[in-house]
Parts: structure tokens; C-alpha cells; sequence
């Protein structure tokens, strides 16, 4: 029969054999990968580059000599200038969102992805095996496996798959961190490892020690690859449209989590400016996929159809103009590939337009037009805060069909204004001009509002257009962040074998472990109890014993009964170990300094005697412990421990006719 400390490695072996695990192939993956492929070359280049160009700078500052100073300058303008070029091509790369999209995504509004941050390779063999020899006082190649698997694990994390594999990959190795950093990272001194990661724009590295930096750049990777998926889906269906848009509000719960959670981060793409900017873009992007969603579960027909579609628009111009707000600042507006910029303030214009579109369809072109009370619903949702029956506002509920037209026209006007300023800021940018499908969108579009317009035009050349007022944005789904859920990815710790963390982690200190081997006549036990599990602890030593004479110390964890490991043994194994022992038990204890121990007295966390079998001879004394089991249950006692001595029957009279109190409620014999 398997016993729990072995079925706790059996399921951890076999339900996490992380081996397995490994990440993408780049180079042989879609145009994707190949994109991602030729990021990692850039940013090896224009890391090359600045060590260069430090070099100069540090030659140029250091040397004397006039003609070697002139030379070096030259030199450093050189290095300026393949700089600035290979950031210039990596800004161009990210920006080709193209390549990202679904093949059907000629049907609607390309989205903005986000690519990855790439990092160099790292082994955490060297720095890991130090702390294990060190602070744990283990031998290092018995955890070499361990070791191997990390380094699997975060080989496969730099090029994940793109789909949720490749999230719940990531988020393994995320939640992996939590358990790595509580082992091996001390408060007091620093680990020999260089974290190196590369800008996910720029391709600027940035290099420290600290692992909160590899966590939130694998956080930033955790959003950065739901906005590639979120882009990828088709949002022709209407499952494609509402997974792209969770896939969106995903991303940005990653990036306010990451912006909450971490500070002072050394590359821009983490800055708090960035990260506020990323969530507001992805926050339209999934405001979108709800307005597209909508387009087809409602249709289009029906007055109320019309201005519901219409406030769905405006919201999705309200979000882009927010973010286009968000990018133009000064902290981010020089980091950011500008045509971001122009895409976002793109969608606002052309989201406004379509939305004056549709209020001037709920006017002119429905059945149901001429209806007042749909009408008057529809105007007090659209113009919060203006008055419809106000004549001084300039608007009024229209109740003719003349005045229907007019208040047609008016939105009409600016739905062809709107749609103008769209293309006008599209064409603009030369890589927005490279995308023929988003701006084949803009113009169809524009087209179809001008020619409405014009058709009213032909019929009243003389009307005065009348001015409209803005209208508000409003959605039935407003888009939310979605905060990562760790929880979820099942992830066991891969140095488990160290000990329970709570005990044996980088914090805690205790001494090394030391060998102690307690042999006993037949005729005495060892002299010693323990309480608790995980690891068991020495509660109690008999000074006249064994135990006592062997240099054991009360608070001494029991780390090992011969050759078992018992760090993570429970109250039962412990004891079934020592009853094997015979009349020699060979202990490795170790001695805690400054441990904040569990609380030994909490009703979740008991620690209950479990009665051992009795010898014969103690087998007499049963009646008697069993008449004093009321007063021992009120004694108070941190915790109910196993008590390994053996005590003979003329003892204990001896001690009852002495006026002593019989140990029998402490006392737990071993049979011989």
C-alpha cells in the first residue's frame, strides 16, 4: 500500500511531467512566427549596436589624442544612425498588423497586436545548485532534474504557441516564479542571474537581477499574446466576435494587473503610461467587437434598432478618442509606432460618423420613422442632458416627415464630415496606406453617406442644414478588464522536494542536518514525543533517556527516519517508520532559528493523538488510562504528540502508590 508522502510524488510526477512542455518553433510557424523570428534578429542587432556605441563613448571620453577623438566621433554617428534604422524597421514590423489578422478580415476594421518581448537564454543551474549546497544543505545533483526542468520550462516560454497552450504555458512558468522566488531569492543577496529582456517596440534590453521584472515581463507577454489571438479570430461568426472580444478584455486586465502590481520598471513598454494606454486601446478594440456583435444578432431594421446601434458606435468613438488622448501625451507619443496613433484616431472619427449614420436611417428609412413615441425614446437615450421639446437648443422631436428629413440631413452631414477627417488621418500615414483592406472599408463607407446624402440633396437644395448635437455613447456591454486568473493553471511546485514551503524557504534559517542514532534496551523506550506533520517536530524529551543523552532539542524538525525523507511526512508515516526501527532509530534533525511556526492550537490545524498498539504487558494498564481520559483531556497542551518511550508495569504502580499522577494519557508504548 502506497503511502501518502508516495502518492503525493506519484501525482506529481505524473500529472506534471514538465519535460513535455516546450514552447513553438519560430521558424517554422506562419508568418507569425516568422514575424517573431526576425524581431528576436533586430533586437540581437541593436543590442550589438549600443554595446558598440557604449564602447566608442567610453573610448571617446577616456583617450587625448585630437585624431583618435575625431575618429571615434565618427564612428559613434555611425552607430547612431544603424541605431535609429534597425528601430525604425522594428517600429515598422510591429506595426504591420496585417500580418496578425484572420484571412475573412477584409469584412471589418483590422485590430492593433501587441508583440512579445523577447529574452535571451538562461540556465539557473549554477546560481540554483549554490543556494541548494548553502542555505539547504542538500546535496546539488540530486536535484538535477529539477533544475533541467526549469530550464525547459522557461526555453519553451520564449516562443509560445498562440493560442491558450501557449497562455497556460506562460502562466505555469508565472506561477512557477511565485515557488522559485520563495526558495532561492534571500532578502539580504542577490543570485549570479542577469533577467535580459528586450523592449517589445523598441528592442531596447534591459538587463537586473530582480525576478519581479521576469514576472512582469511574462505578465506582459500573458497580454501581449491575447491581443495576437484576439486578432486572429473570425469575426465574421458570432462565436469568432465574442471570443475575440474576451480575448481583448483579457489582455487588458493583464496589463492594469501588471500596472497595479509592479513599479519602477526599466524598459518603457512596462512604464505605468504605456500600460494605461495599452488597457484604454484594447478596451475600444473589445468595445468594437461588441458593436460588431451587435450588427449581427440585432439587424438593422426598426427605429429603436437604429439608435441602439448608433449609441453602440459612439461608445466605440468615445474609447478610441480616449485612447488616441492616451497617445498623444507626451510620455508615450515619441515611443509609440505613430501609425497606433493614426489607426486610433482613425476608428474615432469613422466610429462617430457611423454613428450620426444611424441615427439618420432611424429617420429617414425606417417603417416605423414616423412613430413619435419610438422617436422620443430614442432621442432622450441619445442627447443625454438636451431636451428634445427645448427649441432654444436648436433640436426638437421632429413629427413631419419634412422635419424628419431635415434632422436626417443634419446627422447625415456629419457622418459624411466624420468619414471625410477618417480618410483624411488614414491617408496620412504611409504604413496605414499599406493596409488597401481598412481603407477600402473607410471609402465604401463614405461612399454609401455621401450618396444618401446627396439623394436628399436633389430633393431640397435649399434647406438649411441644421446643426446636431453629439451623441452620447452608451452600451448594453460596457468592456471590462478581465484580471488574469492564476488559479486556474494547476501548477506544482518543482522543488518540492525541499520541503513544505511554509518551513524551508529562502527567509527561514536553521541549522544543517545532523545525524542522531538512539539505541535502547528492550526494556526502555526512546525518550522523546512529537506533535504536528509537515515537517514532525520534537515536543518533548525525557532528560533521563535515549533521546536525552543523544543531543536532541525540543523544536527540532524531524527530517528523516533512516533512510526516509520526512520533511513532508504526516503523523502516521512518521510513526510507522519508528516502529520499524527496532531497537536502533537513526533520526536527521535539523534545528529552526527565528521560524515562525504554525499555530499549534488552531481548531483548522489539529493534531490529535492517535493510540498506538499496546505490548502485553502495558495491555493491563488499558482500564486505568482509559478512567483517566477526563482529566487528561483538560490539561492544557499545544498540541497531542506522539510519545516513543516504553514504560513497564511496576513503574507505573510504583509511581500511583508514590502519590505521583500516572503518565498513562501521555504515555503512547511501542510493542516490541
Amino acid at each position: 500500500m502506497m503511502s501518502l508522502q508516495d502518492k503525493r510524488v506519484a501525482a506529481i510526477v505524473n500529472g506534471n511531467d514538465r519535460s513535455a512542455r516546450k514552447g513553438s518553433d519560430p521558424l517554422v510557424q506562419t508568418a507569425r512566427g516568422k514575424l517573431q523570428s526576425r524581431r528576436s534578429k533586430l533586437n540581437e542587432q541593436i543590442n550589438k549596436e549600443l554595446r558598440m556605441r557604449t564602447g566608442a563613448e567610453n573610448l571617446y571620453r577616456a583617450t587625448g589624442n585630437k585624431k583618435l577623438r575625431e575618429q571615434v566621433a565618427v564612428e559613434l554617428s555611425f552607430f547612431n544612425s544603424n541605431i535609429q534604422l534597425l528601430k525604425e524597421e522594428l517600429c515598422e514590423m510591429n506595426s504591420s498588423v496585417e500580418v496578425y489578422q484572420h484571412d475573412n478580415c477584409s469584412k471589418y476594421t483590422p485590430m492593433i497586436p501587441l508583440g512579445l518581448k523577447e529574452t535571451t537564454e538562461l540556465d539557473f543551474s549554477v546560481a540554483f545548485k549554490d543556494v541548494i549546497m548553502e542555505h539547504y544543505s542538500e546535496l546539488p545533483e540530486t536535484y538535477d532534474k529539477e533544475i533541467r526542468d526549469l530550464n525547459d520550462l522557461r526555453q519553451a516560454i520564449r516562443t509560445p504557441e498562440r493560442n491558450y497552450a501557449g497562455i497556460e504555458l506562460l502562466t505555469e512558468y508565472f506561477n512557477q516564479l511565485y515557488y522559485v522566488e520563495k526558495r532561492f531569492f534571500r532578502p539580504n543577496r542577490q543570485l549570479p542571474l542577469h533577467f535580459h529582456w528586450y523592449d517589445s517596440l523598441t528592442g531596447v534590453p534591459s538587463t537586473q537581477k530582480a525576478i519581479g521584472f521576469e514576472k512582469g515581463s511574462i505578465l506582459f507577454n500573458i497580454g501581449s499574446l491575447y491581443t495576437q489571438m484576439g486578432c486572429k479570430r473570425d469575426r465574421t461568426l458570432p462565436d469568432g466576435v465574442r471570443t475575440a472580444r474576451e480575448d481583448f478584455e483579457r489582455a487588458s486586465g493583464a496589463f492594469r494587473y501588471l500596472e497595479s502590481h509592479f513599479r519602477n520598471a526599466p524598459s518603457m513598454d512596462m512604464q505605468s503610461d504605456t500600460l494605461s494606454m495599452l488597457t484604454a486601446l484594447l478596451l475600444a478594440q473589445a468595445q468594437e467587437c461588441v458593436l460588431e456583435e451587435r450588427l449581427m444578432t440585432w439587424g438593422k431594421e426598426g427605429v429603436i434598432v437604429n439608435g441602439r446601434l448608433a449609441r453602440e458606435a459612439a461608445m466605440v468613438s468615445e474609447k478610441y478618442r480616449e485612447t488616441h488622448r492616451k497617445m498623444s501625451s507626451e510620455a508615450v507619443k515619441s515611443y509609440l509606432p505613430f501609425p497606433w496613433i493614426s489607426m486610433a484616431q482613425t476608428k474615432h472619427y469613422f466610429y462617430k460618423g457611423l454613428a450620426h449614420y444611424y441615427v439618420a436611417m432611424a429617420l429617414l428609412e425606417q417603417k416605423d420613422s414616423g412613430d413619435t413615441e419610438k422617436l422620443h425614446a430614442m432621442f432622450d437615450s441619445l442627447h443625454l442632458g438636451v431636451e428634445p421639446h427645448d427649441e432654444n437648443n436648436g433640436l426638437k422631436l421632429p413629427k413631419t416627415q419634412e422635419e424628419r428629413n431635415v434632422l436626417g440631413k443634419g446627422h447625415l452631414r456629419e457622418a459624411v464630415l466624420s468619414h471625410e477627417e477618417a480618410l483624411r488621418v488614414h491617408d496620412l500615414c504611409k504604413q496605414l496606406r499599406k493596409i488597401d483592406l481598412f481603407r477600402g472599408i473607410l471609402q465604401k463607407m463614405h461612399e454609401r453617406t455621401v450618396e444618401k446624402f446627396s439623394g436628399l440633396e436633389e430633393e431640397d437644395d435649399f434647406t438649411e442644414l441644421l446643426t446636431v448635437p453629439r451623441i452620447v455613447g452608451m452600451s448594453e456591454h460596457d468592456t471590462q478588464p478581465i484580471a488574469p486568473d492564476f488559479a486556474q493553471s494547476k501548477t506544482a511546485d518543482i522543488f518540492w522536494k525541499l520541503g513544505p514551503i511554509a518551513i524551508f524557504n529562502s527567509k527561514n534559517q536553521w541549522s544543517a542536518p545532523r545525524l542522531v542514532v538512539l539505541e535502547r534496551l528492550p526494556t526502555e523506550g526512546f525518550g522523546f514525543s512529537v506533535r504536528g506533520d509537515s515537517p514532525v517536530i520534537v515536543a518533548d524529551i525525557e532528560q533521563d533517556s535515549v533521546a536525552g543523552r543523544s543531543g536532541m532539542k525540543v523544536g527540532d524538525f524531524v527530517v528523516g527516519v533512516a533512510q526516509a525523507d520526512t520533511k513532508w511526512a504526516q503523523h502516521e508515516e512518521v510513526v510507522q517508520l519508528v516502529r520499524q526501527a527496532g531497537r536502533e532509530l537513526r533520526l536527521t534533525l535539523t534545528t529552526p532559528m527565528d521560524i515562525s511556526l504554525p499555530d499549534t492550537t488552531s481548531v483548522t490545524r489539529p493534531f490529535n493523538t492517535i493510540s498506538l498498539p499496546t505490548s502485553p504487558v502495558n495491555g493491563k494498564l488499558r482500564s486505568r488510562r482509559d478512567s483517566a481520559s477526563s482529566d487528561r483531556s483538560n490539561r492544557s497542551r499545544l498540541s497531542a504528540p506522539w510519545i516513543f518511550r516504553r514504560t513497564s508495569s511496576r513503574d507505573k504502580a510504583d509511581r500511583v502508590k508514590a502519590g505521583g499522577s500516572e503518565e498513562g494519557g501521555d504515555v503512547d508504548t511501542v510493542s516490541r
